[in-house]
């Protein structure tokens, strides 16, 4: 049977995931095309025969880091029982993700792609498509909990929703300062002890 094509002589997934640890630990606009090549152990044309270019490559390399590095958290809020429990389980166990030792600190997805350049909207735009699954995935648990009568009717998820989502967004940063995960842990807590204030709708404040 012919062959179709030269085979690669490298590993793509464990090129793929040194990738992934550079675009978060460096930044889209600042991971070098030379740099992520020297890194992955290919050339500049074997890096472009795999991935087409540099944004593609961040693309997949976002891709990974949500099917691994992400899940575990996403996995926790859905093992859990209640949606209050499932919230704190999703905001310790990102905690947990975002301070391991052995790779880089804080959120890939928030860190990597905040700050590029009116030259690379499109990636902008697609880390912020990204960053907006969060959110989502957090109304749709909260929504849940309104059918089924653990919160109140009136409650508004989608606010809800965006407080727990920026305060993530501000504990990935924190981690990147160099909080440690106990002090994290401990403003989980303290965001958790909101819980019980339910938001009015939006429109019941109108008048403020």
């Amino acid at each position: 049977m012919a062959r179709l094509g030269r085979p690669r002589s490298f590993d793509r997934e464990a090129a793929l995931y040194t990738a992934m640890l550079l675009f978060w630990e460096r930044g889209y606009e600042t991971a070098s095309t030379s740099e992520l090549s020297a890194a992955m152990g290919i050339n500049p044309p074997s890096l472009y025969a795999a991935f087409t270019n540099k944004e593609q490559l961040f693309r997949e390399a976002i891709g990974l880091y949500e099917r691994t590095e992400a899940q575990s958290a996403r996995n926790a809020m859905e093992a859990a029982p209640t949606a209050r429990e499932a919230v704190a389980a999703l905001l310790h166990r990102s905690v947990d993700q975002f301070t391991a030792e052995g790779k880089p600190r804080g959120c890939m997805i928030v860190q990597a792609a905040t700050h590029c350049t009116d030259d690379h909207e499109s990636v902008r735009d697609f880390a912020l498509r990204c960053r907006a699954r969060t959110k989502s995935v957090l109304k749709e648990r909260l929504d849940a909990a309104v059918a089924a009568g653990e919160l109140p009717s009136g409650a508004d998820t989608d606010r809800t929703a965006a407080f727990y989502t920026t305060f993530l967004n501000g504990v990935s940063v924190q981690a990147r300062d160099g909080a440690e995960g106990a002090q994290l842990h401990v403003l989980v807590d303290m965001a958790m002890a909101t819980w019980d204030f339910v938001p009015a709708p939006a429109g019941a404040t109108a008048g403020r």
